[in-house]
């Protein structure tokens, strides 16, 4: 009976002991062994120069038993697997939280002045057409806005006004938002010019730029090669009368589109060719409005048939080919002087008309043959 009693409680010892071990050894990290949870993390880390690996965790099962010669059992000690060790929770510190960017975040550079092309200026007088010109490198907009009219009668003016104390504004060296929005304001229904218009979009770019940005400053910079030009000056077409012709000596008229220079000092920088053959001359300019001029010029000499029209301006050149048709000359027919013959009612004799002095008639007598 004593011997059935030890023997009982030797199984209850081993089952105890088991159980104790697979509880320690098995548990997943989040919780202890008493059910209060709040254990820590188990880490491992890996060999002093090596790559770590990552944890997989003990077996689950129950370490063999083995009876002793006394009756008691034993539990081996589990251990780690080689290269591993057991870390504690307290020694692990935690991988710190990622800090906020704090990279600016770049703005787009709101698009500046494309080429005019640039106007001569023969005269050294400021207009708006070379003034456009010096806006045209953003760090003249000062002297360029210093040589607009303090009351500026032409829209062109206001426009650049605007234009250019805009881009002080924008690049942070003064200027002011309220007169850029005012001048592009009195500019509602557009620009009638090449380079105004481009002047127009321009400005609108900006004030669009403060709006969606209204503290910010940039550093505007001139567009990329290639950037199509502000005027595609062109000869936009030829007028002969309507029928297409004109003959040797005949006026026609030359419409030019999208001039890039001041109207008034267009000519005499301007030279026709008509069929190859350089009109002499200055052209005559017959009328302007907005970005359309009309030259007149006398047609040359040419043998009959569609001839080229070609027009040079401050360097540049634009041409139309087969323009209009050169028609023949009109054919005069020459005078008659023949004297005719006596008896011929076409052809009447002539007469002398002789007058008698002493009566005071006049009488007509035959011309001698």
């Amino acid at each position: 009976m004593a011997v059935s009693l030890g023997t009982r409680i030797s199984g209850l010892l081993v089952a105890g002991a088991v159980a104790v071990a697979t509880a320690a050894f098995t548990s997943d990290g989040k919780g202890t062994a008493d059910g209060r949870g709040g254990g820590g993390v188990v880490g491992t880390a890996g060999p002093s120069g090596g790559p770590r690996t990552p944890q997989t965790g003990l077996s689950s099962s129950a370490p063999p038993v083995r009876q002793k010669a006394d009756g008691h059992a034993t539990v081996p000690v589990p251990t780690a697997p080689p290269g591993r060790r057991r870390s504690s929770a307290a020694g692990r510190s935690p991988s710190p939280a990622p800090s906020p960017s704090t990279h600016p975040r770049l703005l787009e550079v709101p698009t500046w002045l494309p080429a005019g092309p640039d106007s001569p200026n023969a005269d050294g007088i400021p207009d708006p057409a070379s003034v456009y010109d010096l806006l045209r490198a953003p760090a003249e907009c000062r002297t360029a806005l210093n040589l607009v009219p303090r009351t500026p009668a032409d829209p062109e003016w206001t426009l650049l006004r605007g234009l250019a104390t805009a881009c002080l504004a924008v690049q942070g060296e003064g200027g002011s938002w309220e007169q850029a929005a005012r001048d592009h304001a009195a500019l509602a229904d557009g620009a009638g010019t090449c380079k105004g218009r481009a002047a127009y979009t321009v400005l609108g770019g900006l004030l669009d730029f403060h709006r969606r940005h209204p503290g910010a400053t940039v550093r505007l910079k001139p567009p990329s090669r290639g950037t199509p030009a502000a005027c595609a000056f062109r000869i936009a077409g030829v007028d002969t009368g309507g029928d297409g012709e004109a003959r040797p000596g005949e006026a026609i008229g030359i419409e030019l589109a999208d001039p890039y220079v001041d109207h008034a000092e267009l000519l005499p920088g301007v030279s026709v060719s008509v069929g190859g053959q350089q009109v002499p001359g200055v052209p005559v300019l017959t009328s302007r409005s907005g970005d359309r001029l009309v030259l007149s010029v006398v047609v040359p000499v040419l043998e009959p048939g569609p001839v080229e029209v070609t027009v040079r301006c401050a360097g540049t050149e634009v041409r139309l080919p087969a323009a209009f048709r050169v028609a023949a000359p009109e054919v005069v027919p020459e005078p008659d002087t023949g004297a005719g013959t006596p008896g011929d009612p076409d052809h009447p004799t002539p007469a002398l008309l002789t007058l008698d002095v002493a009566t005071g008639d006049a009488r007509a007598r035959p011309t001698p043959g």
